[in-house]
């Protein structure tokens, strides 16, 4: 790994897990973020600002600039997912007020000059529905070459979604974004799928948790709660209990240490983006029967216990790679 940080982007619909990955990045010393680019998502758009300037507030990485991008999918009309992460995002009880004001350019423009300035040296990490992101393809083309990596958190690879059986959230609030990014870029995917096999936490890391005596870990117990009051009331075979999954977070530590991944294929990906059941259907073709090129790396299992440790560091010692060092 190159001793110089990494240049990234994160673009994210902050509420719950987001904030995670949001914190993950700032307290990297593998990582330089630039800026953090708000898109319509989990909950009103207002609250997503502000719960990205909380969190930067927390990680003392308030001089990351905040970019407020698209406050509505391409075409299509969402739902928030507050009745997941409670109102307002982070939990139902939690509603900052940090007076840290936005960067005066749009998310789209700053994702477009960055990667133009910085040509091969930005990573993109998407963990929000894809309209900046596809946005930014119409109005730069070369998109897709400017940028050194782009990872996504999205799709249900061949699994039940988390939004209907045949979607995950992301890519079903803007079908239409996602497939033109997953049909422009190459990127790497992390899904609902490898998200509910390898990130649980459950009452046992809960309890660890509480012990952890730092801002971090409490703001972690916050957000958490209606999530895991969420999770269960759920009749999926993989919920119905006191745990949550870390899809944001897991997308980042992935990104941030590749030594987490244990398996990864290359594959061709699909969106579907009618409207209807299959609205944000991701065709994932690992039998290799349809003509689409393979272009999109599927990660497919990652080492859950090292992810754990990677943010229990996190909360305990402000650094993901401690344990590691």
């Amino acid at each position: 790994m190159s001793s110089e940080p990494r240049r990234l982007l994160i673009d994210t619909d902050t509420a719950g897990d987001d904030t995670q990955a949001i914190l993950l990045a700032a307290l990297s010393d593998r990582v330089a973020l630039e800026g953090l680019t708000i898109s319509a998502g989990n909950v009103p758009f207002e609250y997503q600002v502000e719960n990205a300037k909380y969190t930067l507030e927390l990680a003392d990485s308030t001089d990351v600039p905040v970019y407020e991008g698209a406050r509505s999918p391409l075409i299509k009309d969402h739902l928030s997912a507050e009745y997941v992460h409670g109102e307002g995002g982070l939990g139902g009880e939690l509603f900052p007020e940090t007076g840290i004001p936005s960067a005066d350019e749009h998310a789209v423009d700053a994702i477009v000059r960055t990667a133009r300035e910085n040509p091969g040296d930005v990573t993109l990490a998407c963990i929000a529905p894809l309209t900046n992101v596809a946005l930014a393809y119409q109005r730069e083309p070369d998109l897709p070459e400017l940028l050194e990596e782009v990872w996504v958190m999205g799709g249900a690879v061949n699994t039940l979604g988390n939004i209907t059986p045949a979607a995950e959230y992301n890519f079903w609030v803007d079908p239409d974004a996602a497939r033109i990014v997953m049909d422009a870029f190459e990127t790497t995917l992390v899904d609902w799928g490898v998200t509910l096999r390898d990130s649980l936490f459950d009452a046992e890391t809960f309890d660890e948790i509480e012990t952890i005596d730092t801002p971090l870990a409490e703001f972690f117990l916050t957000i958490t709660g209606a999530v895991r009051e969420f999770n269960r009331q759920s009749e999926h075979d993989s919920l119905g209990a006191d745990v949550t999954t870390q899809p944001d977070s897991l997308t980042l530590a992935t990104l941030l240490e590749p030594d987490l991944i244990e398996r990864a294929g290359t594959y061709h990906v699909e969106v579907d983006d009618r409207e209807g059941p299959t609205r944000g259907y991701s065709l994932v073709d690992e039998l290799g029967v349809t003509d689409g090129q393979p272009r999109t790396r599927v990660i497919e299992s990652i080492d859950g216990e090292y992810f754990e440790r990677m943010l229990l560091d996190a909360f305990r010692h402000g650094d993901p790679h401690y344990s590691s060092r």
